[in-house]
């Protein structure tokens, strides 16, 4: 502005040369196809030039004639829409750009008298002020029609792409019931099926068309010296749009002092949520809120980061805030697969985070998370440990009723079904507690010579819960004073243990030695029920002379009323006992059935001259029939039996 100045014309020769290039100029601006930028430097020059011929006129006395000519041209554009309002961009590209051009060309004036020297030129200052004035008022309709773009055009507030959350996996031990039963156990094991889809997915959070308009009103902004307003807008309408998806998505603001007062079902569910949150947040929302300002702000330098992480700060600290409480809260076994899902999904999007934030602003950022993923980490350790310490510490005061499938079998084998899931995570996280678990472990697999899978820290962990499982399962049978039920008790949890390792995915994870040391743990079991509940009874039916060819009748009949004694008692006794599994129910019936009524029909066999009612209480198809109604879990009595089995 200087050199224009300097280079006034002093002669009417150069004033001549100067209308002549004024000419020219104008002549240029009329070309078409010209770009912005050089229709740009052209209104630029020919502002200069009226006031170099300005000046030179103001000598002579006649004032910024020509430069209040243009002020007042550009004022009526600019103006009129004060008065009319309806938005600029509503009405059509042609007035959007006229509106542009106009302000373009009060900021060239502006420019233009701020380089001359005043001189004490009253009317050059009364020019000034009032195009200045006129481009704040101009700077704050673009304002609004920023405001208005934006908030027209972001996309609905619920995507379609928002997977839902997977099914709640709420395992809880209780004495009377398991919450995660086998089909249940099923669902949750599809913990992520749905994570693939919310991995890195950039959406268009304003259309692509409007980009281009939300730039050219940057660009005027920003040239003016508006650029502040222009962010502060943006931010506050960005900002909006990104808490109102974060509300879609359900998360609860919540204290650490909330959190540690909730029952854990409602603790678990709002962990679920920000599992979810994370994924959508960071892997949707966050990335293509980063994409937006890199497209409007991408020239502006570090103008553009600073405003996606005002954009995004707030809902990152709620975030953050909810994932430090859980990390600092007491970890009690039945957060482990939450605190899994948790600490998995963010050192996923932990490579994501440090690119969202790599400048220096965003260093807070990348120091809190990577933060937080330590702080899980060590929330999952100790909830593991936690887990294995209260399956070992789990006591009864009585025994549970009919020997079925205790409920601590049934939390510990489903819960440790789903850890095959988290393999690699647990065999990172449990690297350094390895050895120790891996030499209190007896099974081979833990060997040398042991595969992968049975050997890996993960596997170790598993067999030693299951081994801690065991030990208790044989304190909780000396409850039971029967020693066949101990038995029955054994024999079902330990079937249970055998049938979970070999219908999952845990079965590498134990291998196949396991298997079948377990399969003769519970065989053994079998066989001992059957020797102390039928071995007594069977001996009832003894010859006590064996040379001779037939009982007497009378010790024939005694024989017979205390075999039907015994028989009955344990009847009684044990169709109240429960086997839940139908085929080792059906096997331990067969086997029971082979030894019993063999026994019996052959020492019918040998005193045919005895049978009939008179003696016999049971025949041998009423003993078999009666067999089978053992280990349903409900008690029966056999008063008058054969007479109920006849009618």
């Amino acid at each position: 502005m200087d050199e224009c100045q300097s280079a006034i014309p002093a002669h009417d020769g150069d004033l001549h040369v100067v209308a002549a290039a004024h000419h020219i100029v104008k002549a240029l601006g009329t070309t078409k196809n010209l770009s912005d930028d050089l229709r740009k430097i052209l209104i630029d020059l020919d502002a200069h030039l009226s006031l170099i011929t300005s000046n030179i006129d103001s000598k002579g006395g006649k004032g910024f004639v020509e430069v209040e000519e243009r002020l007042k041209r550009v004022e009526r554009k600019i103006v009129i829409w004060e008065s009319d309002r309806i938005m600029i961009w509503d009405s059509g590209p042609k007035e959007a750009s006229d509106y542009l051009e106009a302000v373009d060309e009060v900021q060239t004036l502006i420019d233009s008298l701020r380089g001359l020297s005043m001189n004490e030129n009253q009317k050059q200052k009364e020019l000034l002020h009032r195009a200045s004035s006129l481009l704040q008022m101009a700077m704050s309709r673009l304002e609004e029609e920023l405001i208005h773009m934006l908030v027209k055009h972001k996309q609905q507030s619920e995507p379609t792409y928002i997977p839902s959350p997977s099914s709640q996996r709420n395992v809880v031990y209780n004495e009377s019931v398991v919450s995660l039963d086998n089909e249940s156990a099923k669902e949750a094991s599809s913990k992520n099926s749905c994570s693939d889809e919310c991995g890195e997915y950039i959406v268009d959070l304003v259309p692509e068309h409007v980009i281009p308009d939300i730039k050219s009103i940057a660009k005027v902004m920003f040239a003016s010296d508006y650029g502040q307003e222009f962010c502060e807008a943006f931010i506050g309408v960005r900002k909006e749009a990104l808490e109102q998806h974060f509300d879609i998505l359900e998360n609860g603001k919540l204290s650490i002092e909330d959190l540690l007062k909730m029952e854990w079902c409602s603790l678990s569910t709002e962990m679920n949520k920000w599992t979810w949150s994370m994924k959508i947040i960071f892997g949707v929302y966050l990335m293509s809120e980063k994409r937006l300002c890199d497209q409007v702000l991408g020239e502006f330098g570090s103008v553009n980061s600073f405003c996606f992480l005002e954009i995004a700060k707030t809902t990152i600290l709620c975030l953050l805030n909810f994932g430090e409480a859980i990390a600092m809260g007491p970890q009690e076994p039945e957060k482990l697969l939450r605190l899994l899902d948790m600490y998995e999904t963010l050192a996923d999007l932990v490579i994501d985070i440090d690119a969202l934030f790599s400048e220096d602003g965003g260093s807070f950022v990348r120091l809190e998370f990577h933060k937080l993923l330590e702080g899980l980490a060590d929330s999952v350790k100790a909830a593991f440990n936690a887990f294995g310490v209260a399956v070992s510490s789990n006591g009864s005061l009585y025994p549970f009723p009919g020997g079925g499938v205790h409920p601590l079998s049934k939390y510990v084998m489903n819960y440790i079904s789903m850890f095959p899931e988290y393999c690699s995570t647990l065999n990172l996280l449990l690297e350094d507690q390895h050895s120790d678990v891996a030499s209190l472990v007896s099974e081979p697999q833990c060997g040398p010579t042991a595969s992968l899978s049975t050997s890996c820290p993960m596997a170790c962990h598993l067999r030693s819960i299951t081994s801690s499982l065991e030990s208790n399962l044989h304190k909780k049978s000396k409850l039971y004073k029967d020693e066949a039920l101990q038995h029955i008790f054994l024999m079902n949890n330990l079937h249970y243990m055998v049938q979970k390792v070999k219908g999952s995915e845990l079965r590498p994870f134990f291998g196949d030695e396991w298997i079948r040391k377990h399969n003769a743990k519970f065989q053994q079991h079998e066989m001992n029920y059957e020797r102390v509940t039928w071995s007594s009874v069977v001996l009832l039916l003894k010859d006590d002379n064996p040379g001779s060819s037939s009982l007497s009748k009378s010790a024939f009949k005694e024989k017979c009323k205390g075999f039907s004694i015994a028989f009955e008692e344990v009847y009684k006794n044990q169709t109240s006992w429960c086997i839940p599994d139908p085929q080792l129910r059906e096997d331990l019936r067969i086997s029971t059935s082979l030894k019993v009524v063999h026994a019996y029909r052959t020492f019918l066999g040998r005193n045919p001259a005895h049978v009939d009612d008179k003696c016999i209480k049971h025949t041998v198809e009423d003993v078999e029939k009666l067999l089978f109604d053992l280990f349903e879990g409900s008690p029966r009595s056999l008063r008058n039996s054969r007479r109920m089995m006849k009618t």
